[in-house]
């Protein structure tokens, strides 16, 4: 079952972005995601749940948040 997740990400540079599309990479389950560093934010596609692309996404020591 494929599954959007939203989140808000504090990404200061292309650095913080580069960080977090290397983790999402390595994720299973993921198939497609998107990170813009201009709004802050991180949509990620697949069989995945949204706790675990959260916790995924704070292994970077980025706070981060379901997006609303």
């Amino acid at each position: 079952m494929t599954t959007e997740v939203v989140l808000n990400v504090e990404m200061a540079c292309s650095g913080c972005s580069g960080a977090v599309e290397r983790v999402l990479k390595k994720m299973a389950g993921v198939q497609t995601f998107d990170v813009s560093l201009e709004k802050q934010r991180v949509v990620v596609r697949g069989d995945v749940t949204p706790e675990a692309v959260l916790e995924t996404v704070r292994k970077t020591g980025k706070k981060a948040e379901l997006a609303k």
